[in-house]
């Protein structure tokens, strides 16, 4: 088994992000990366700029110490992938990324997520966040406050979610980390415990070869080839 991850594109990210990840819609990237199991996508991972602008540039991080900072907002695999797979898949994309840099990553309590992922490639706990509002329309649908709430209709009930979990992974030289550490503007705690659910990624996206996708030149010759008139 050949394990491989490689950058990819938006587009390839979509059908896994709209209907395999449990939060159904897309998200800021900046950055997405895919994890390759013998030539197939397995899983997908993204970065793109924290929602909340406190966070540019590390100003609510540290204290003086200023440099690129992301969220890693969406990160789903298949089902049924050996042990240790996601550990390695996150770690890859982590060394992918520009450096120095700082990386936020929430885990949902409403999910019954704790971070293990998190944990297990060694991340700093900071805590909890605010807790937000989910809003519940008269058809049944929700929202939620991070995203804003826009003309939904009548909101028949409100109802505060679970804080989530918030993660930070400082990435750099060792010398870039220890400044990073020594400039910490945020509290560290202990690993928070607990079971972890996992919620239904039964979906099958449409997966493709990293061939058929990396390849652009065959692509454009392809095309070439079969839509020029002769």
């Amino acid at each position: 088994m050949e394990k491989k991850v490689e950058s990819i594109n938006n587009f390839e990210c979509k059908d896994w992000l709209l209907n395999k990840h449990y939060a159904k819609r897309m998200c800021s990237i900046s950055y997405a990366f895919g994890l390759y199991i013998d030539g197939v996508l397995n899983g997908v991972c993204t970065f793109g700029f924290p929602p909340n602008y406190n966070y540019n540039n590390g100003k609510c991080v540290f204290n003086k110490y200023e440099c690129l900072t992301l969220e890693l907002n969406r990160l789903v695999v298949n089902d049924g992938l050996p042990k240790n797979t996601l550990s390695y898949f996150v770690s890859k994309c982590l060394k992918m990324l520009p450096k120095p840099s700082c990386i936020v990553s929430y885990a949902d309590q409403n999910q019954g997520h704790n971070g293990y992922i998190y944990q297990a490639t060694n991340w700093i706990y900071t805590g909890v966040s605010t807790p937000k509002h989910k809003y519940v329309f008269e058809d049944g649908s929700t929202f939620d406050i991070r995203r804003g709430i826009e003309n939904k209709g009548k909101v028949v009930d409100k109802i505060l979610m679970m804080p989530t979990h918030r993660y930070l992974y400082l990435n750099g030289s060792k010398t870039d980390v220890k400044k990073m550490k020594t400039d910490l503007k945020m509290n560290v705690f202990e690993y928070p415990k607990g079971d972890n659910k996992r919620y239904d990624a039964s979906y099958k996206p449409q997966t493709q070869t990293k061939l058929f996708w990396k390849n652009k030149r065959a692509l454009a010759f392809y095309f070439l080839l079969y839509t020029t008139p002769v």
